[in-house]
């Protein structure tokens, strides 16, 4: 690792590190509004995904890259963040995947999910355009795909985010292979750096990475492919994205892994086994509407339904 990816990589694990135990102590509107119910019925916070977020941008602005590609990568996780977040917090779960967003606009209806996934694509666009410097440099296509890579990563990540460190997990591992297609590390040890620093809050169920959280790493990612590779990698790349969300509409991510012997291992490296109890997180500190406040729809423990969509 070149000096300049280490930096990258110690002020996106120190940020994200840093941003999450602050916002543990001073939770934005109180910690209720951040409380979500896990997949085995413990309280997890999401107050990882802005964390998480903070140390990818931080990092993705220290690294060796050109202005505009690290104004680039910051705009896309930002983008993908606030939309994300949005959804994590005012979505109502009803409808779920493309399939479900489409049915429910066919309907009149506009889901918060179908908002989260206009505005990652239009933000994936920007910040397409934004690396592309506005030179006419590259072709129209080739700014489309890039876009599409930010929008598609950031959509793919999220629908790992469905087990403790699962989303992390695929990020690391899809860096892996960007760093190994792309000859150099450079635009991938942000998201990876900041995404391991929190890592252990994930995997203890303390913390989920929410949407806020899965879409940033995976906009990350995805500018990281668009400033790195040649456009056969990248079409390549956006192929398998494309296939594997297309997958997701018709089969269980959790089942085909349940079911692969060395993803399962993978996939419970470092978890909790199943039917051991989830710890209680540590209390915030106090704030103007206290640590048990209640949110509209929250279950009388002040928790409410799990917030991963796919």
């Amino acid at each position: 690792m070149s000096g300049r990816n280490l930096r990258s990589a110690l002020v996106a694990a120190g940020a994200a590190r840093t941003a999450y135990g602050l916002l543990r102590v001073r939770p934005p509107s109180g910690a209720a509004t951040w409380t979500r119910t896990n997949h085995r019925g413990g309280t997890v916070t999401l107050l990882e995904g802005p964390a998480v977020t903070i140390g990818g941008i931080a990092g993705a602005l220290a690294t060796g890259a050109s202005q505009r590609d690290r104004l680039a990568a910051a705009l896309a996780a930002a983008g993908a963040a606030a939309f994300g977040g949005y959804d994590d917090l005012a979505g109502d779960r009803r409808s779920t995947g493309f399939r479900g967003h489409l049915g429910a606009l066919s309907h009149g209806e506009l889901t918060t999910g179908a908002v989260k996934l206009a505005g990652i694509g239009a933000t994936g666009l920007a910040a397409a355009l934004v690396a592309d410097g506005g030179t006419g440099r590259l072709r129209m296509a080739d700014r489309l795909i890039n876009a599409a890579l930010v929008a598609g990563s950031a959509n793919l990540v999220n629908l790992f985010d469905l087990r403790p460190g699962r989303a992390i997990k695929a990020t690391a591992l899809a860096g892996g292979l960007l760093a190994a297609a792309s000859g150099g590390a450079d635009a991938i040890s942000a998201p990876v750096a900041a995404a391991t620093a929190l890592l252990p809050e994930d995997l203890g169920e303390r913390a989920m990475l929410g949407d806020a959280g899965a879409n940033a790493l995976g906009a990350l990612l995805g500018m990281a492919a668009a400033t790195t590779l040649g456009r056969r990698d990248r079409l390549a790349a956006l192929s398998v994205i494309v296939g594997l969300t297309a997958a997701s509409e018709f089969v269980s991510f959790s089942r085909v892994i349940e079911r692969t012997g060395p993803l399962r291992w993978l996939d419970m490296l470092g978890r909790r086994p199943a039917g051991q109890a989830t710890p209680a997180p540590a209390e915030p500190a106090a704030d103007g509407h206290g640590a048990a406040g209640e949110q509209p729809g929250a279950h009388g423990d002040g928790t409410m339904r799990l917030a991963r969509v796919q």
